[in-house]
């Protein structure tokens, strides 16, 4: 029984089947998340907790889709750890190796996209100079200045704000926040988006927690290392008299 399991999952054939009803699943929630207002707020809230507290009738597609990634994600570590072990005698260990590089990077960016599921958070605010919020982590947040730049026709080119940090009234840090230049602090990034100075100053900020961006940081450079890696050695190969 357990041999029977083990060979459905290094099959090349299986992989293709969890690709194809992948594919099918998320085609048919392409025609069903338009129809559904539910799915306006899913990128507000972990994905989890989305799926928890919606209804199974529009969100089953999704459901199967987790589930067909999740066999996918075993077929790729079962298939990943017999290549190794079945070629760790051959003479190109780096070219035997690079597609199990690309195929961990691929993990760890299945990872982040797990752990940002369970513990994920957006927010956004419009804030005034002087205000605060409070932030998930229990820190206070306040705009202490907003600053544009004008350009001659009167449009503004560039923005950026001041804001401190405050923890139970006391003062923690301070930062300026740009546009692509987010404050980072105890696990929250701190984004502008836009501003306004009419009738007064404000901004438009954005508060987010992503728990998966360290390892899908790291699973893009593996999945990149291992792609250079065995185009390079593949291009070696075919420049090599009988390696053809």
């Amino acid at each position: 029984m357990l041999k029977h399991i083990l060979n459905f999952f290094l099959s090349l054939r299986t992989a293709i089947w969890l690709l194809l009803a992948q594919i099918i699943m998320l085609l048919v929630g392409t025609f069903i998340m338009p129809m559904k207002e539910e799915f306006q707020n899913l990128h507000t809230e972990p994905l989890f907790d989305w799926l928890i507290e919606s209804p199974v009738d529009i969100t089953w597609w999704l459901w199967g889709a987790i589930v067909f990634l999740s066999l996918l994600t075993a077929n790729t570590l079962l298939c990943s750890v017999e290549s190794v072990i079945r070629k760790r005698a051959a003479r190109q260990w780096l070219l035997i190796i690079s597609p199990q590089v690309i195929h961990i990077g691929f993990l760890f960016m299945l990872l982040a996209h797990l752990l940002s599921s369970y513990g994920s958070f957006r927010g956004t605010a419009y804030m005034n100079e002087g205000s605060a919020i409070t932030l998930p982590n229990g820190n206070e947040l306040m705009l202490n200045q907003i600053k544009t730049e004008v350009d001659p026709s009167g449009y503004i080119r560039n923005w950026s704000a001041d804001i401190k940090y405050y923890r139970d009234g006391i003062f923690i840090a301070d930062d300026v926040i740009q546009p692509n230049s987010p404050s980072l602090l105890d696990g929250l990034g701190v984004y502008i988006k836009t501003v306004q100075m009419r009738p007064f100053p404000v901004v438009f900020v954005e508060v987010t927690r992503e728990p998966g961006a360290l390892w899908a940081l790291v699973g893009g450079i593996l999945f990149l290392a291992g792609m250079i890696s065995l185009l390079v050695l593949k291009i070696k190969r075919e420049d090599v008299p009988g390696e053809r």
